[in-house]
């Protein structure tokens, strides 16, 4: 019976905070607009068949050439179809921005869910450990580690040149730099928390302190942590476009919005296009990210 009171009263706090969700219509339009962009990302090989290309494939004869029925955005400073490239960057662009906030979340997570939960000593370490990474300048942090030879490193010659490699560091360079957030707002929900009734009556029957945290403690921050993540991912595309543009990020010939910026910057004033469109994608995939977030925080709100 207990079972099923606790399911019937979850199915009604989801049905409460989808119904505050979509009193948003700017959440609405964003989760739209990202669901919009996430499926053409996803259908680039089937248009690159499509239309019988390869978007990496270089025609010299055809730089610049206009918008037409086989190249609909026209093609580029080396006559690469730009709308292909464009679907192939938002890839690259949501896969960093999604996978890298979710493991920044989840660094961030268990280093506040543990300074809260445990607090003294071991607080204190591990915040100030936090206000020294929240100090350091960010962007010139991102660039220093970002240009750092891997195979200097011990990384092997194989896995240090490859073409993913510009990939996965980006994912852990930003992952690294971004979980303070998450962890400080972890950490304050966790203080809070931890002289809640629930806790006391969990240790009373002999609750390990892991279980008491990731059983009793961590269901109830999933609202703030889920909020926090989602509006991670919008700066970190920002990130990955900012080291791509400086060319420090993914690496040709992968494409990404960021690396296109770059790639058009030199012909700004002959063929603006090409650096519009990129950066138009990622003003809007920002921008969806953002209103998502405030949405859910509002949803979200048990207060609400």
């Amino acid at each position: 019976m207990s079972d099923a009171i606790a399911a019937m009263a979850l199915g009604s706090a989801r049905g409460r905070a989808w119904r505050r969700f979509r009193r948003h219509p700017l959440a609405i339009a964003g989760a739209a607009v990202l669901a919009l962009l996430t499926l053409a990302a996803l259908c680039a090989p089937l248009v690159e068949a499509g239309l019988g290309i390869d978007a990496n494939q270089v025609n010299l004869l055809a730089r610049f050439a206009p918008p037409s029925v086989e190249a609909w955005l026209g093609r580029d400073e080396l006559g690469r179809d730009v709308f292909v490239r464009l679907l192939y960057g938002g890839q690259v662009s949501l896969l960093v921005g999604v996978v890298t906030a979710l493991v920044a979340a989840s660094i961030g997570t268990c280093i506040g869910l543990f300074a809260g939960f445990r607090g003294g000593i071991a607080d204190a370490i591990l915040m100030r450990f936090t206000d020294s990474i929240i100090a350091l300048p960010l962007l010139p942090l991102l660039i220093v580690l970002a240009a750092l030879d891997l195979t200097k490193l011990g990384v092997p010659d194989a896995i240090a040149q490859s073409e993913q490699i510009s990939l996965y560091r980006i994912v852990i360079i930003v992952a690294l730099a971004g979980w303070t957030t998450s962890a400080r707002l972890v950490r304050g929900a966790a203080l809070t928390l931890r002289e809640r009734d629930f806790v006391a009556a969990a240790r009373a029957q002999g609750a390990s302190s892991a279980r008491i945290m990731f059983v009793h403690i961590l269901p109830n921050l999933m609202s703030p942590i889920v909020v926090a993540t989602t509006l991670s991912a919008g700066k970190i595309i920002l990130m990955e476009s900012v080291l791509s543009f400086l060319g420090l990020g993914i690496q040709p010939p992968t494409s990404s919005w960021g690396n296109m910026l770059t790639n058009a910057q030199q012909m700004i004033q002959s063929n603006p296009e090409l650096a519009l469109y990129p950066g138009a994608l990622i003003f809007l995939t920002v921008i969806a990210f953002n209103f998502i977030g405030d949405g859910l925080q509002d949803a979200l709100d048990p207060k609400a």
